[in-house]
């Protein structure tokens, strides 16, 4: 069986195209060796989200790719996992500030950390809105997000009544 890196790539070069087709973004791959099986733990990702209807969709497409060639696993046996990121994954490209605008998050700029809220993504970069007023940061003085959970996230109504709209 090839190694778990070399396999890594041929996976992601197998999947990667069906998973665009599907119209979802491929976010990350992982091999791992269990037992005598591999372990394939795909990531996917699209704008609005992805549901269950969409991982089984997109599962059964990567499968029938990996089931279609043997140049990836050889003849072992393997299992697939499909998944979308969680919560905890790190913001770190374009796509991932602009699928979290309006979201509270944790990031590093300019060696400051700041908690703010996404406010909008554009060419730019990131603008955020804390209780410091707001900001811009471009790609490449952020560092990774967090998202931070919040139970309660305020609605449009909370937030005009905050900046003293109307009521």
């Amino acid at each position: 069986m090839p190694a778990p890196q070399a396999m890594r790539s041929r996976i992601v070069a197998l999947v990667e195209p069906v998973v665009n087709a599907a119209g979802y973004d491929l976010e990350e791959v992982s091999v791992n060796q269990a037992g005598r099986r591999m372990v394939v733990r795909v990531v996917v990702d699209a704008d609005g989200g992805v549901t269950l209807d969409d991982i089984a969709e997109v599962s059964r497409a990567v499968s029938a790719a990996l089931d279609a060639t043997d140049d990836a696993f050889g003849a072992g046996p393997y299992t697939l996992e499909v998944t979308s990121p969680g919560v905890d994954r790190p913001l770190t490209e374009p796509r991932h500030w602009r699928r979290n605008v309006g979201r509270l998050v944790k990031v590093n700029i300019g060696g400051r950390s700041l908690t703010a809220r996404i406010t909008a993504v554009d060419d730019a970069g990131v603008h955020f809105t804390d209780d410091k007023g707001e900001q811009t940061a471009t790609f490449a003085e952020v560092g990774p997000g967090k998202v931070q959970v919040e139970f309660a996230r305020p609605t449009t109504k909370d937030t005009d009544e905050q900046e003293g709209g109307d009521q």
